[in-house]
């Protein structure tokens, strides 16, 4: 069985060896026929502690590496420095 990826944006990298990313889906609503918007958050392991707020990242299922812990981070972009 294929491991699931999701992209998303580190929204909190205070945490040691850890991002959280805020994964958003869309999809219809059944009654409204109105597109919604939903997001949750994901804790990913990022060995390097390369990826920082605002970054755009790739996350992959992996087994739990902690209480919170059962993604790691395959992937990201950088964003523009300011």
């Amino acid at each position: 069985m294929p491991k699931r990826v999701l992209q998303g944006v580190v929204v909190s990298d205070k945490q040691d060896k850890t991002v959280v990313v805020r994964v958003e889906r869309r999809f219809t609503h059944p009654l409204l026929k109105k597109t919604v918007r939903r997001s949750k958050k994901y804790h990913a392991h990022d060995a390097e502690n390369s990826y920082h707020v605002g970054d755009i990242v790739w996350i992959e299922e992996h087994r739990p590496l902690s209480k919170l812990k059962n993604w790691i981070v395959i992937q990201g972009e950088k964003r523009a420095e300011v």
